[in-house]
């Protein structure tokens, strides 16, 4: 047995204990499990008080469509440390998966051990990290997208596992935009279908908790949280804080609807698919007015295209910006977070900026007609 072999396995497991000692040195609340449980409950007992609730000390509401409150009844039944643990564990074993993919994604072939490796280092990335910390579900959508946006083109039912995330949480759709801009209706149709699916039977199962959430919850943004505040890693975090404003209007949607634009196009004119999808993905989380840092878990595909590329020191550049959680090292407690110094905003919003960036260099790249470059082979 090589070095290798012995050596992956043990520093994963070296790295998952530590950051297990690290959750439970800092008592780790895993807020969002709190939540997905209260969700759950409420759906059981018929959804009448779905949207209605606030849990954790941070007065925490559902926000997610009808249709994840029904996945989320599961998660009654376990008692809350067993629950916990049930996440942690499996938000781990998602690390390894979003690694898996994210090299198929890339063209790039992995071991057993090289995963290992990989997972060991992905799980101390800051998105990835605070997934865990909170016990959030965003491993889990990152991957059943990536895993039916990787299957081979014309496979059966391709599509409808991104129309499944979609209903879970409605960020995804973005993606079937770009499946409709890249010519692939059958697939396109397939994520619509399913997405439609989910709301027919949220409705079903739980008419007035739809009812509520398709007229009204699903338009009261704030209802997610301060998009000021740095957690916020959205365009519109990243304007609050330059402007020093919580209510930046026509100056932040402007903004939102031009880079919402050049994204999809870059994406739809990427070299290969590989690329488009990884824009895709940025795309939504810049237009989005609300991407905490947890949602950037698109950061491992983005390594791994990074890496396939040849671009070692870019790699270990993109590597360093989302393991330096510069971010948390600014005031920002209160409304501190407005009260920035223009020095301290690209520290305060290093993920958009990464994301308006890499929107930047795809515009500047030839496009996919016009390159030579051939579009990537999945496993």
């Amino acid at each position: 047995m090589s070095l290798r072999k012995v050596a992956a396995p043990l520093l994963l497991g070296l790295s998952v204990i530590a950051l297990l000692t690290l959750c439970a040195a800092q008592h780790a609340p895993m807020s969002d499990v709190l939540v997905y449980r209260a969700e759950g409950a409420a759906a059981a007992a018929g959804g009448g008080d779905l949207y209605g609730f606030t849990v954790t000390a941070w007065q925490l509401p559902a926000t997610y469509p009808p249709f994840a409150a029904l996945l989320f009844i599961p998660t009654t039944w376990l008692p809350l440390p067993a629950l916990k643990a049930a996440f942690l564990l499996g938000n781990i074993g998602l690390i390894a998966v979003l690694v898996h993919l994210s090299c198929r994604l890339a063209g790039l072939k992995t071991t057993r051990a090289g995963t290992a490796l990989l997972t060991s280092g992905a799980l101390w990335l800051e998105p990835v990290f605070q997934t865990v910390l909170f016990g959030q579900i965003n491993l889990a959508l990152a991957c059943l997208v990536l895993w039916d946006l990787t299957r081979r083109n014309g496979a059966r039912g391709k599509g409808v596992a991104l129309g499944i995330a979609t209903g879970i949480k409605l960020t995804p759709a973005v993606f079937i935009v770009y499946l409709l801009l890249t010519g692939r209706r059958r697939e396109a149709a397939c994520a619509a279908a399913g997405c439609a699916g989910t709301v027919a039977l949220g409705a079903l199962v739980l008419p007035y908790a739809s009812w509520e959430f398709w007229t009204r919850r699903l338009y009261e943004t704030g209802r997610v949280g301060k998009a000021w505040i740095v957690d916020n890693q959205s365009l519109q975090g990243l304007i609050d804080r330059a402007l020093h404003t919580t209510e930046p209007g026509a100056l932040w949607a402007v903004p939102a609807v031009l880079v919402a634009l050049a994204g999809l196009y870059a994406a739809a004119r990427a070299r290969t698919e590989a690329h488009g999808i990884a824009l895709t993905a940025f795309t939504a989380l810049l237009v989005s007015p609300i991407s905490w840092s947890h949602h950037w878990v698109w950061c491992v595909p983005l390594l791994a295209l990074t890496w396939a590329a040849g671009h070692r020191r870019t790699t270990a550049a993109v590597a360093l910006l989302f393991t330096a959680r510069t971010m948390w090292l600014l005031p920002h407690q209160g409304d501190l977070d407005l009260q920035l110094a223009w020095w301290q905003q690209p520290l305060a919003s290093p993920y958009p900026l990464l994301g308006l960036a890499l929107v930047v260099v795809a515009l500047r790249q030839p496009s996919a007609s016009s390159s030579s470059a051939s579009t990537i082979r999945y496993a």
